[in-house]
C-alpha cells in the first residue's frame, strides 16, 4: 500500500479513535501518529533506505513499543495487548537486521511497515467496540 494511502488512512482512524474512543484510544492514536511523523522525517533517503540496520526508526519504533506497552499494562481492554505485540515483533525484525547484516533491504523494510496495518486495523475496531459499549452503557443508566 503507498504511503500516502496509509497515512489518509491512518489519519482517519486517529480522527476516529479522537472523536469516539477512551483514553486507551486516544493515546494510541496519538502515539501511531507521531510514531509515524517522526519515522518519515528520520528514515534513510531512498536510495540508501533499508541498506543497513535503521538506527533513528529503531529508537522511534522502541519509543513507540514502550508507548502501546504502557497503555497496555494500564488498560482494562485487551486490544492494546495486541497493539504492543505486533509492534515488539516489528522491534524483532530490527534486531534481525542487526545480527545480519545481509538480509535484503526489502526484507527488513517490509518488516518495518507489514505490521502497522494491523495496528490501525486493531485500533480503529478497538475505537468501534468502546464507542458501542458506552452507547449502551449510557442507554443502561437510570434517568430521573
Amino acid at each position: 500500500m503507498a504511503p500516502t494511502l496509509f497515512r489518509l488512512i491512518l489519519g482517519m482512524v486517529a480522527l476516529y479513535a479522537f472523536m469516539r474512543g477512551s483514553r486507551d484510544e486516544r493515546l494510541v492514536g496519538v502515539i501511531c501518529v507521531t510514531g509515524a511523523l517522526a519515522t518519515h522525517l528520520l528514515i534513510s533517503p531512498l536510495r540508501e533506505r533499508f541498506a543497513s540496520v535503521e538506527i533513528p526508526v529503531m529508537m522511534v519504533d522502541l519509543a513507540v513499543f514502550a508507548g502501546f506497552l504502557l497503555v497496555a499494562l494500564r488498560s482494562s481492554r485487551f486490544w492494546p495487548l495486541w497493539v504492543a505485540g505486533l509492534q515488539l515483533t516489528t522491534m524483532l525484525g530490527h534486531v534481525l537486521k542487526s545480527i545480519d547484516l545481509s538480509l535484503l533491504p526489502r526484507a527488513y523494510g517490509a518488516s518495518m511497515t507489514f505490521w502497522a496495518y494491523p495496528i490501525v486495523l486493531i485500533l480503529a475496531v478497538g475505537t468501534w467496540r468502546t464507542h458501542r459499549r458506552l452507547i449502551h452503557q449510557s442507554r443502561d443508566l437510570p434517568t430521573g
